[in-house]
């Protein structure tokens, strides 16, 4: 009874230990897996030596014989690094510096050549695997540094991602980039449990880039990207999603054009980057950007068409246009500013007409030659549009003020006969009255 109560009572405790016990295996076999790649294949043959600097660094004479007397040559000269010393027929270089490598040789007493070991010296620092774990033994073995990682997608079906080292090491470096697809559905989960697990191909043209391809616009993925020397590697884990990190290139064949009889309008247009594939369903909008050279401050639009006109350009001054692109739904980043585009717009009649009256003995002379003189021809350089809307204006108003003249003109008519015909009726009705009295009465009565 008592064994079976104990049991019971150990059995969350022993279920304790053992998730911890699997984490420890799953960290260990982590650890082992990036010690597998310590000891890469490859780094420059036969004859080659790693060491880290700042230590101390023992060359093997492979081919004396023991107790002999060799000799030990640097780049074929007898002078050694200071402080070296040589010891049972090795050569030990004390707190080697980047200055102590080179190619070093074995001899004789007679100065045959016995063995030849060229020495490479290199940095690393004390980070071993993630980058959140640091080695606090002064002894542990030290690692490659910890890469800079980033990663940008510039459209919805693949994306990239680039590195740098975190520390110069002067030594041979090689980097392994893999990927592992995140969220997954019911039956790719019942299929492959630990996801998804691909390359993340490298582009030898592309130092320090590689690419996944085909990638998915809603999942997420964790890139491991591990960088390896000859005496170690260190790796960074990165967890991408494709909204975060998507950011189209530049739009492309940007052109402007000055709009014909408009002084202060500019016509844009451009086309979508090659990159990013015509699909209705992901669609890019646009931010367009113009100035006068002489200005420093932008005014800024956003379009979802590939085509904008500038209304309140500065006429007769030169303007720089940009426009960038940016995901429809505005998932992830703008692109960066597209090559600049330049154009004038035509210039205002009134200044024309003014410049012309102060160079009139140029024009004078230009007009000599047909070829170069200008135009006799009055040009219209006003809007059309603008001038159809300002007659349609004035037309109504002319209208409403012509009702208005007619309408007071019918009241004052209507007032002015009814108050004759008032003025007129007492007036009548007095001289009757008047000549009533005047006559005799005998005319008055029958």
């Amino acid at each position: 009874m008592h064994v079976k109560m104990a049991a019971r009572l150990d059995g969350p405790l022993m279920h304790s230990h053992i998730r911890g016990l699997g984490r420890v295996m799953v960290f260990l076999a982590a650890a082992l897996a990036s010690a597998s790649l310590t000891i890469p294949e490859g780094w420059g043959g036969e004859g080659v030596q790693y060491s880290q600097l700042g230590t101390d660094v023992t060359l093997s004479c492979i081919g004396a014989r023991t107790g002999s007397m060799v000799q030990w040559r640097r780049d074929g000269a007898v002078a050694l690094p200071e402080g070296s010393a040589i010891h049972q027929e090795a050569l030990v270089l004390p707190h080697a510096s980047l200055a102590a490598a080179g190619t070093y040789s074995c001899h004789d007493e007679d100065g045959s050549l016995l063995h030849t070991v060229s020495l490479q010296l290199g940095r690393w620092e004390t980070l071993c695997g993630d980058p959140s774990l640091t080695v606090s033994s002064p002894r542990a073995p030290d690692l490659p540094g910890v890469p800079f990682v980033s990663c940008r997608a510039s459209d919805y079906e693949n994306f990239s991602c680039s590195w740098t080292s975190s520390l110069e090491t002067f030594l041979p470096t090689r980097y392994i980039t893999t990927y592992r697809k995140k969220s997954l559905t019911g039956e790719e989960k019942r299929r492959n449990k630990s996801g998804h697990v691909g390359p993340c191909l490298q582009d030898p043209a592309r130092t320090g880039t590689c690419t996944v391809h085909r990638s998915e616009f809603w999942s997420s993925y964790r890139l491991n990207i591990t960088e390896v020397n000859p005496l170690g590697s260190s790796f960074r884990l990165l967890d991408v999603t494709m909204q975060a990190i998507i950011k189209p290139d530049p739009p492309e064949g940007l052109v402007v054009e000055p709009v014909p009889l408009a002084p202060r309008r500019l016509h844009v247009s451009w086309k979508y980057p090659a990159s990013w594939p015509k699909e209705p369903h992901f669609q890019l909008r646009f931010r367009l950007q113009y100035r006068p050279v002489i200005h420093r401050s932008w005014s800024v639009v956003e379009t979802v068409n590939l085509s904008e006109v500038i209304t309140d350009a500065f006429a007769g001054l030169e303007h720089v246009v940009q426009v960038s692109a940016k995901d429809f739904l505005d998932a992830g980043n703008w692109s960066e500013w597209s090559a600049e585009a330049r154009a004038t717009p035509v210039r205002d009649p009134a200044t024309m007409v003014s410049e012309e009256t102060t160079t009139d003995v140029s024009l004078g002379s230009l007009a000599e030659e047909p070829s170069q003189a200008p135009n006799p021809e009055p040009i219209n350089r006003s809007d059309p549009l603008e001038n159809t809307t300002i007659l349609v204006s004035l037309g109504i108003f002319a209208f409403f003020v012509l009702a208005a003249v007619l309408v007071i003109a019918i009241l004052i008519w209507l007032r002015v006969r009814k108050h004759s015909k008032d003025e007129t009726k007492p007036h009548n009705f007095l001289v009757a009255a008047t000549h009533l009295k005047a006559l005799p009465r005998t005319q008055i009565l029958p």
